[in-house]
């Protein structure tokens, strides 16, 4: 038993439209899983800002210097490992001593 083109079409058809239809409900699941991964971050950013905060109001800001002193010494260990930039120290400590002084990172291009 065989059946007609305008028949084996429409069944090819009614498969293409199947699996689109599959396509576009698994993006819409996958963009409604992201939007509740981001709600869920966005949450736990707002609360550790918040815990951080009572820390800091509680505690004075010690945590933040440390915090500081950290990155600084991050930035200066990646800064070091590259030959084209020279660190020009100001003289001062750049805070609260009133010097106009600062230290400077200069480019330097071969």
């Amino acid at each position: 038993m065989t059946f007609g083109r305008e028949f084996t079409k429409a069944v090819e058809e009614k498969q293409i439209a199947q699996q689109e239809a599959e396509r576009a409900r698994f993006i819409v699941e996958k963009a409604e899983q992201e939007r509740q991964a981001n709600v869920i971050r966005a949450e736990g950013e707002s609360e550790a800002a918040e815990v951080i905060s009572k820390a800091v109001a509680k505690s004075g800001d010690g945590l933040i210097q440390i915090r500081r002193i950290e990155t600084q010494k991050d930035v200066a260990q990646m800064l070091a490992g590259n030959p084209n930039v020279t660190y020009l120290p100001g003289g001062g400590s750049g805070e609260g001593n009133g010097s106009k002084g600062g230290n400077f990172l200069l480019g330097l291009r071969s």
